[in-house]
């Protein structure tokens, strides 16, 4: 019995594979042609005030400058002090008696403060100011008999410096699960604080677990900083107009990580770069339009170099969005005044 041949079926399968095929190559060979820039990104007011505290001190005492641990968490930044005179340093014991040391835009805790009095160091305290609002928020909790949970991040400077403005009593929350099984001394004197560089989503099921535990609990709503939370919701507006995202900011940086994490979860294909050179040209095969931000720490100058490569490689239309303007800002940090006399 000869085999009888659906024709018809057969054309429709070509013709479905004909037309996927040209989707497919459509899709791959598209050019790139728009950039879309988030506005606000960049710099904050802490870090700007880190920065020029550390380049005021360069200014009245001359080089070297000491500074403990990173100034700011970008490699750029650090190399471009670096280049003008300043070291930096992870032990304070390592610093020559006598010199002036900065304490970066993270805060540090009052036992870096006293070791740093003892070395015989001339400090300038560049804690961002909002960092230090915690600071105070945990230090009355403290005093107020409360055991004090930190919501962030271990072994983040931040947090570090946050829980070491007390003794005894203080608890850092990184997860869900560590908010289940913390043990505090009263369940009916029990506040929380958060760290800066963190997005609502981090927080949210921590304290939601923290209040399921402990009915009592005080705490603000959070403290992520303005900043942060300008550049996360600038994010979630690149969103709605494209679907790919560069970070621009170091891997170092917590909120420049948290930036390329809202992206992910707003539904974008996000990649943290700290330049220009680490773009890969596959990333963006397929896509009309990419968007653009940078991590609070990250300095304009290598958005621009990230532009100029995105135009090298075919983008003809730059538009940036309205975004939010940011008035906000903090004075340099000077030598303590306890120092002058030395």
């Amino acid at each position: 019995m000869p085999l009888k041949i659906d024709t018809e079926f057969i054309f429709h399968l070509l013709s479905l594979s004909k037309n996927f095929f040209l989707s497919t190559f459509n899709s791959l060979m598209s050019v790139l042609k728009e950039i879309i820039l988030a506005n606000p990104r960049g710099f904050c007011a802490g870090v700007v005030r880190a920065i020029a505290t550390v380049r005021l001190a360069l200014e009245q005492y001359g080089s070297p400058i000491y500074v403990l641990h990173e100034i700011v968490h970008n490699k750029h930044v650090v190399q471009e002090l670096e280049g003008l005179g300043v070291v930096f340093m992870v032990e304070l014991a390592d610093i020559p008696p006598g010199a002036v040391c900065v304490f970066s835009a993270h805060g540090v805790s009052v036992a870096v403060e006293h070791q740093a009095q003892s070395l015989g160091l001339r400090t300038i305290d560049a804690t961002c100011p909002l960092v230090s609002s915690v600071h105070r928020m945990v230090e009355k909790y403290h005093a107020e008999g409360c055991d004090v949970l930190i919501i962030g991040h271990h072994r983040h400077p931040e947090v570090e410096g946050a829980a070491g403005r007390v003794v005894g009593r203080v608890h850092i929350i990184a997860s869900e699960e560590e908010a289940e099984t913390v043990q505090v001394v009263d369940p009916e004197r029990v506040a929380y604080v958060t760290q800066t560089t963190l997005s609502q989503n981090d927080i949210a099921g921590i304290r939601k677990k923290l209040e399921q535990r402990f009915p009592a609990i005080r705490g603000p709503r959070s403290n992520v900083c303005y900043a942060t939370e300008n550049r996360q919701n600038v994010v979630k507006e690149l969103a709605q107009k494209t679907d790919v995202l560069l970070v621009v900011g170091s891997k170092s940086s917590s909120n420049s990580n948290r930036l390329r994490e809202v992206g992910v979860r707003a539904g974008m294909i996000g990649y943290l770069i700290d330049d220009a050179t680490d773009i890969r040209p596959e990333w963006l095969q397929g896509h009309a339009s990419v968007g653009v931000t940078a991590g609070a720490s990250a300095p304009e100058r290598l958005v621009r170099g990230v532009v100029h490569w995105l135009q090298e490689y075919g983008a003809t239309v730059v538009c940036e969005l309205p975004g939010k303007e940011e008035q906000v800002s903090f004075k340099p940090a000077e030598l303590d005044q306890q120092d002058l006399r030395k």
